[in-house]
């Protein structure tokens, strides 16, 4: 099971789609729990999200998890699975409870009430590939495995 959940190849593609999902999110999670880049941080952010949306409390928990401490485990390649299906799941709930009113696009000449799901979209189409085929090079997943793989032998060896 673990062996599968850390596997992956050496392929840059993922690297690549990896990085980038972890450094777009990496500012949308620390709005959410330290308050940069403009934030509410974790009380503010949780406060909107159980008062205003009327998220239950684990799930808006969860939320600012994910995309905090998601965002760091994509970039380090760590648990990337995981993390990239909550970032999945954070951009499928986005999409379903503020987004999906406001149409396709999103607000670039605010002429429209709110931003609409295509970047929602685009994160999906990164996250999902990391879910599916795991984190690709330069990652602590591999590395994991690997030395996982290894520990056998060595003990066999000894």
């Amino acid at each position: 099971m673990l062996s599968r959940f850390f596997g992956t190849d050496h392929s840059r593609i993922l690297l690549a789609q990896r990085l980038v999902l972890g450094l777009v999110m990496f500012p949308h999670g620390a709005q959410k729990l330290l308050g940069w880049f403009g934030g509410y941080g974790f009380a503010g952010t949780m406060g909107f999200f159980t008062g205003t949306m009327h998220i239950p409390a684990p799930l808006a928990f969860l939320v600012i998890v994910s995309e905090f401490f998601g965002s760091l485990a994509l970039i380090a390649g760590l648990g990337t699975r995981l993390a990239a299906l909550g970032a999945a799941a954070v951009m499928i709930g986005a999409v379903l409870t503020s987004h999906l009113d406001n149409g396709f696009f999103m607000n670039w000449f605010g002429q429209q009430k709110g931003e609409g799901f295509e970047y929602h979209l685009l994160a999906l189409a990164l996250a999902v590939p990391l879910v599916v085929e795991g984190a690709g090079a330069r990652s602590a997943d591999a590395w994991l495995r690997q030395r996982r793989a290894a520990a056998p032998i060595l003990a066999a060896a000894a």
